[in-house]
């Protein structure tokens, strides 16, 4: 069983719902990306979702945008992302997912970009843009390497599609809670409740409840509807973004210990 998956086996033995923040890699700098990542696996991070800044961000928002932006121009490239997770996993016990595009996943090539990235300590990838019928070579290859290809189910999936990615996905369901892209909101959408019903009816896989999600009362409550974790990445970019890093650095760790709190 790999990282992820166990990670999720030990939650549900301890009836816990899992905390998973997302962060910018090189958003304001790698040094400050590396403190953020050993700060959020010691305040309640259950696994961390690390972004590879990217110049075409499709599913993001304009505040993860903006973080993928700024760190591209501070000159942060998938090599330097790699060598400082590698660098890092002696220090962490939360696995770390990569989210990137599949566009540099095909320009490295499946195989070298998925080998790097396992021989790195990296536990599993979301690939927003890459559709289910298109996975399977990718699918092959991260099985080989012991990575976990997280899948994405939208609101707008029809029951069929569902069937098909709870099927495929490993590690847990990328269940993304509205129509669009990243970002916080005020409130969440109720037919969120209804989804994590038809996937449960579907598969027994973790469920990862994520876009859209920015205070400790909606972690709180995607946790009653059922999910078996919570995602949220434009509440944590933000915070790192304001101010000082030093700033930035403690505001994600108060946010981060609150969320856990909420869902514990």
């Amino acid at each position: 069983m790999s990282a992820i998956s166990q990670r999720f086996a030990t939650l549900r033995q301890q009836h816990q719902c899992a905390l998973i923040p997302f962060i910018t890699a090189g958003d304001p700098d790698l040094d400050t990306t590396a403190q953020a990542l050993q700060l959020l696996d010691r305040h309640g991070a259950d696994i961390i979702e690390l972004g590879v800044p990217y110049s075409d961000p499709l599913a993001d928002g304009p505040v993860i945008q903006a973080a993928a932006t700024r760190a591209l121009q501070r000159g942060t490239r998938l090599d330097r992302v790699l060598a400082m997770v590698r660098s890092l996993q002696p220090t962490l016990t939360a696995p770390i997912v990569l989210f990137t595009y599949y566009n540099p996943i095909l320009h490295r090539g499946i195989e070298t970009f998925l080998t790097q990235a396992a021989q790195a300590g990296v536990a599993g990838l979301v690939i927003p843009d890459l559709p289910v019928e298109e996975a399977e070579p990718l699918l092959q290859v991260a099985e080989a390497l012991g990575l976990e290809i997280v899948l994405l189910v939208a609101p707008t999936s029809p029951l069929r599609r569902i069937q098909m990615i709870a099927a495929k996905s490993h590690g847990f369901i990328y269940l993304v809670s509205v129509t669009g892209v990243t970002g916080m909101r005020s409130g969440l959408q109720t037919h969120v409740k209804d989804l994590i019903q038809t996937l449960r009816q579907t598969t027994d896989k973790p469920i990862g409840v994520g876009f859209g999600i920015s205070q400790p009362e909606h972690a709180q409550q995607v946790r009653d509807w059922g999910a078996d974790a919570v995602i949220v990445g434009s509440a944590f970019v933000q915070r790192l973004a304001t101010g000082t890093p030093a700033e930035g650095l403690s505001a994600i760790a108060d946010f981060c210990q609150r969320l856990k709190a909420a869902i514990t």
